[in-house]
This record gives C-alpha cells, sequence and structure tokens, in this order.
C-alpha cells in the first residue's frame, strides 16, 4: 500500500526510480524494495525524505485521504503546539534551543556549499 502510494507520487512528477533514490538520498535498490512492498515498514526518517524529495508532506505521502495544508507557514497555534508536545516529551529548553540552532547551521552549511 505505501510503496504503490510511493511509485503513484514518482510517477506523477516524472521522476525515474533513480532520480527519486538520489533525490531522497536512499539506495535505488532499497526504494525499489519499498515501492513493491517488500520492505513495508520503512523507518519515519527515511519516509521523511522521500516525502521531501516527492515534494509531498509526511502525512500526505503515508495517508494520502489527507488534504494537503495551504502553503505558508503554519498558523501561530500549530507552533505553540509543536513546541509545547516537544517540552512535554522531556525534551528541555536547552536542548529543543541547540536542536534549532543544529538546524540553522545545517541550512546555512548547504546554502554555502551550494554557491
Amino acid at each position: 500500500m505505501l510503496g504503490k502510494r510511493v511509485r503513484e507520487l514518482r510517477m506523477e512528477r516524472g521522476l525515474t526510480l533513480s532520480e527519486l533514490a538520489e533525490a531522497a538520498g536512499v539506495a535505488k535498490s532499497y526504494l525499489s524494495t519499498i515501492e513493491r512492498d517488500i520492505h513495508s515498514n520503512p523507518s519515519v526518517h527515511l519516509l521523511d525524505k522521500i516525502a521531501a524529495a516527492l515534494d509531498v508532506s509526511l502525512n500526505q505521502l503515508v495517508r494520502p485521504d489527507t488534504p494537503e495544508p495551504e502553503s505558508g507557514p503554519p498558523p501561530a497555534q500549530e507552533w505553540y503546539d509543536l513546541f509545547r508536545d516537544a517540552l512535554n516529551s522531556g525534551i528541555s529548553r536547552k536542548e529543543l534551543k541547540r536542536m534549532i540552532e543544529f538546524r540553522k547551521w545545517q541550512v546555512s552549511r548547504n546554502e554555502n556549499e551550494e554557491e
């Protein structure tokens, strides 16, 4: 079921298996096993990479009946909820701040490499 959805989205976007594998940073053979439902339980991290390469949300990849959110940043309440959930899960404010700073560093490093 998931494999069929990945293949469907890949074909809609006119991507070959090789192109999607490269864009997602996964092995072509592994992606093929997902599409053929041989490997039916990939990690969330891997699914997130595939979703990003297909330009859909992770939720839209795994639950196709879910409508895509409107473009633009999520409403402020969604951000508050996200941070509250992170803090309630045991992540300290300091740890959360470090994660954000690390992500900023990753983005700036990638931007510098592209120049």
